[in-house]
């Protein structure tokens, strides 16, 4: 299908710079959970065990207590046992709530010390082991963990836990405790580099001029640091020629009017240390110059030729990237002629591609006799594009490519017409 001389051919604009807002750019937030347990040990020595004894059923000698995760705590030792359906028959031990507290949840350990040296210590940890419901809670101050059967008394009693009428008992206790990490990143406003409007300042009231540009008998006051810092052209002309101590510059084939706009593209740019901003004049001052007959004519078309003279790539490329917005079937041979003359390759490159695959309509179109005319070896450059295409469509599966149908004398949409090369 040929596409309508509406329909253009895109190439990519160089970027700007990064989107952002005044306030720079935004860092995400992020958040972390952590649920870990806070852990502490208290030591009870209960000496005068025998004497213990006999006390009652549900009485019991009390620790010290002791601070974990916030919490007081406290070990209770049952001398005559906490139920009293077992007769006295075991002692009891239990870590009790000690302080105000609802829902605490916690780990126990409760150790009974071996005091033969042997080590061989009585332990119910909860620790290093997976609890199916998880850690236990207390609900409330006075809330126990423990154990009524912890040890039958007449076991304990010719045991080795027992020396000198007194019993060792450690206690570990960990509440579980939640933190959230939370990082909230701060700001701090900073405006938007305004280094290019104190340069554009400077151009306006003509502070410091040191060197005059004559074009076409109009006179432009600049700046050679300015011109120098963005064309090596320049630099070399006014730092390194032996006429680099003048002050008035002519400027040849060049309008005044594309020459002001040039400059002024010049102190824009944002690039090397926010100095320059970089960006063409308003598209509004490029399309009024678009109307004439013919695009070398164009506001355009003069800054691509500026350009290739002063060795301004980036000018280059962004004056490539409007003109290939209006390639159509009748400009795409102008804009490549155009293109080669001023070495602008990117858009070049489009100009060929895009031919070779509407060639049927270029060959037909007013622009394609300019280029027969003025450009010979462009045609090369294209049937070697188009045999490019051929490839491709073969290797697509394509039934029949551009360049067979201009052997058949065809369009691509069905009407015959007569080659023309």
């Amino acid at each position: 299908m040929i596409p309508s001389d509406d329909e253009q051919a895109v190439i990519a604009s160089p970027p700007r710079g990064r989107s952002r807002d005044r306030h720079g750019p935004s860092s995400p937030t992020r958040s972390r959970s952590v649920t870990e347990t806070v852990n502490g040990s208290h030591k009870f020595v209960i000496e005068g065990y025998s004497l213990a004894k006999g006390m009652g059923v549900g009485k019991h000698i009390a620790s010290d207590s002791f601070t974990v995760g916030g919490y007081q705590w406290a070990i209770y030792f049952y001398p005559d046992g906490k139920n009293p359906e077992d007769n006295s028959a075991y002692v009891s031990v239990f870590i009790a709530l000690a302080s105000e507290g609802t829902d605490v949840r916690a780990l126990f350990e409760l150790t009974l010390v071996d005091q033969s040296g042997k080590g061989k210590h009585k332990v119910h940890s909860h620790f290093d082991r997976s609890l199916e419901s998880g850690p236990y809670t207390l609900k409330y101050r006075g809330s126990m963990w423990g154990y009524k059967r912890f040890f039958r008394r007449t076991v304990l009693e010719v045991s080795d836990f027992l020396k000198d009428d007194c019993l060792k008992i450690n206690c570990t206790v960990g509440v579980v405790v939640n933190t959230m990490d939370t990082y909230r990143p701060h700001s701090i406003q900073v405006p938007e580099p305004d280094i290019g409007s104190h340069f554009g300042t400077l151009l306006d009231n003509q502070d410091g001029a040191d060197v005059v540009f004559n074009v076409g008998g109009e006179r432009f006051h600049a700046h050679k640091l300015v011109m120098a810092a963005r064309s090596i052209v320049f630099r070399n002309k006014f730092f390194e020629e032996a006429s680099g101590s003048e002050e008035e510059i002519v400027i040849d084939e060049m309008d005044p009017k594309v020459f002001k706009d040039f400059y002024y593209a010049w102190l824009s740019q944002a690039m090397l240390h926010f100095i320059y901003k970089d960006e063409l004049v308003d598209e509004d001052v490029l399309a009024a110059s678009s109307s004439e007959s013919s695009i070398f004519d164009t506001l355009a078309a003069k800054l691509l030729a500026a350009s290739d003279k002063y060795r301004l790539d980036r000018l280059r490329l962004l004056c490539e990237a409007y003109l290939c917005k209006g390639i159509n079937i009748n400009s795409v041979s102008t804009t490549l002629a155009l293109a080669d003359q001023y070495n602008a390759m990117e858009l070049k490159a489009v100009c060929l591609r895009f031919a070779a695959e509407n060639l049927s309509a270029v060959i037909r179109s007013d622009g394609f006799e300019y280029l027969k005319e003025h450009c010979p070896s462009l045609q090369s450059e294209l049937l070697k594009t188009v045999a490019g295409c051929e490839e491709e469509c073969s290797s697509g599966g394509k039934s029949q490519s551009v360049w067979a149908q201009m052997s058949d004398g065809g369009d691509t949409s069905g009407r015959r017409v007569r080659p023309r090369i």
